[in-house]
């Protein structure tokens, strides 16, 4: 079932939490930000393929070396990126979109927007947090 919302919808509070319309909302704005980055990703291959290793000066090769080490990682971060909102996509599939995967609370529509793909209450993660650097600290 699809419903429609006005491209100025914003969820509100005052809502149902992960009624129809702020599914629709999320999976939205999802889908669009993994349309962003397979773009970029495609601008990426193209800028590859089209800049040629004939710089005559060493330090402007070197330079547009380092350039494409850097856009590498981050076209690889932002990969794996996609398979988190892949994960979330899937999630407001089965129902499950916007509720903490530790405790079972709702996220928040605010922390939800700021992070589509986050799986955890801010409590949660807090917590999550503290145990890694307890254990990192180890």
């Amino acid at each position: 079932m699809s419903v429609e919302i006005a491209d100025d919808y914003r969820p509100s509070d005052d809502e149902e939490f992960m009624n129809e319309k702020q599914l629709a909302y999320f999976r939205r704005l999802l889908e669009n930000w993994k349309a962003d980055i397979l773009d970029g990703a495609k601008q990426t291959i193209t800028n590859l393929q089209d800049e040629s290793g004939s710089l005559p000066d060493i330090v402007d090769r070197a330079s547009a070396e380092s350039d494409k080490a850097l856009e590498l990682r981050t076209r690889d971060r932002q990969r794996k990126l996609i398979s988190k909102i892949d994960a979330a996509l899937r999630r407001i599939e089965d129902g499950s979109y916007g509720f903490c995967e530790v405790t079972g609370e709702p996220i928040g529509l605010r922390r939800l927007e700021a992070r589509p793909t986050a799986t955890l209450s801010l409590e949660a993660q807090e917590r999550h947090e503290r145990k890694e650097r307890t254990l990192r600290d180890d």
